[in-house]
Order: C-alpha cells, then sequence, then structure tokens
C-alpha cells in the first residue's frame, strides 16, 4: 500500500514551467487534493509515520514518540487541509496554527516568528494557548517541508505551551538530513522524488 500511495503522489504531481523569463519551476500539488482515494488514503499514510518506539535512525536531539500522539497542529494553509485528516486518522484532535495577522484573534496566542525560510522571509505563527495543554503530546502535519523554518518555530511554540513535541509528518521532506533528525520529520516523499519527475 506505501508503495502504490507513494506512485499515486508522484503521478498526481507537477512541476509548472513560468516561462522563460523565470529561472525555476513552480511545485503544483493540486492534483493531491482534487483525488478522493488520495484524500482518503492521506491521512492513515501520514498517521502510520508516527507510531510510537524507537526512531528509524536516532539522533541526539531528535524527539521520538514513546506514546501516541493526543493533538494534531497544522500550519496554515495546506497544514489546514492535510493535519485534520490525520487527526480523524489517529481519532484526536486538532489545533490551527496562524500565519501573520491571521493570529490576531480574540483569544490568548502563544507566537514566535521563524528564521528566515527558503525565500528569505520570516513569519509570525500563533497558537491558541488554551487548546494545546502541558500534558499534550503534539504531532505537527503539514504537506511540505522545506528549510524546517516553520516547523522549528512551531516546536518552540510547542515548548512554550509546556507541551511534548513529538515531530513532523509530512508528504515532502525537502529538508537536508541533519535537519530532517533534529526535528524527527518523517515523509512519504523526499524532495528529490518530485525532482526526478520531468
Amino acid at each position: 500500500m506505501a508503495g502504490d500511495l507513494r506512485e499515486r503522489l508522484l503521478a498526481a504531481f507537477r512541476w509548472v514551467d513560468l516561462g522563460p523569463a523565470e529561472a525555476y519551476e513552480v511545485s503544483d500539488a493540486s492534483g493531491w487534493w482534487r483525488d478522493g482515494g488520495l484524500l482518503a488514503d492521506l491521512g492513515p499514510a501520514l498517521a502510520a509515520l508516527f507510531v510510537p518506539g524507537p526512531p528509524a535512525a536516532p539522533h541526539p536531539t531528535a524527539p521520538h514518540p514513546t506514546a501516541p500522539p493526543t493533538v494534531v497542529v497544522g500550519p496554515e494553509t495546506s497544514g489546514f487541509l492535510v493535519g485534520p485528516l490525520v487527526a480523524r486518522a489517529l481519532g484526536i484532535g486538532f489545533v490551527e496554527a496562524y500565519k501573520g495577522d491571521r493570529g490576531h484573534v480574540a483569544d490568548r496566542m502563544l507566537r514566535r516568528t521563524t528564521e528566515p525560510d527558503y525565500r528569505g522571509r520570516v513569519v509570525t505563527l500563533s497558537l491558541r494557548a488554551r487548546l494545546i495543554d502541558p500534558a499534550d503530546r503534539v504531532l505537527v502535519v503539514d504537506d511540505w517541508v522545506a528549510t524546517g523554518a516553520q516547523l522549528a518555530t512551531l516546536r518552540d511554540l510547542v515548548g512554550d505551551a509546556g507541551a511534548t513535541y513529538l515531530g513532523a509528518a509530512v508528504v515532502v521532506d525537502g529538508c537536508p538530513p541533519a535537519r530532517t533528525a533534529e526535528l524527527g520529520i518523517r515523509g512519504l516523499l523526499s524532495r528529490g522524488d518530485l525532482d526526478a519527475i520531468g
């Protein structure tokens, strides 16, 4: 099943050429969301990446679950789509991580600003403080992680809430191996898998 899902994810993905004025292509994962079968399978597949037990490749600072997650956190915007799928598969709840001004709501918020991402941008992320309890074990879920800048900030926000960060389940892990280990990232695909698409 895992191999079949990987092939279906690769088949539904494409790179978009912006024309001769641009030196790069942009990713288009819209096919993942349009395919009802992929949506049905993504939640359980991502949840299965994070079963309790020792880490596959021990790293001195890498988190690893010894107990199942109690809540899923997903960042705007794709995390709002993929996160609930994983939460449903695990039978637990979901908490939104807002970006920028959208985190200004009528609630007490935990906020932090990221280090620069792959485009040099910094982003403020925020969580509703009342929705993360010190007893929680938090799994972060997103579609794609490139540098780990936002993920590292979410890990720190989870710590600010007094909860335990377990790691991240993502569709695409594009981080260098050391960053993947540091942040406890587990992915269904690597950036190299997508780069191989012609």
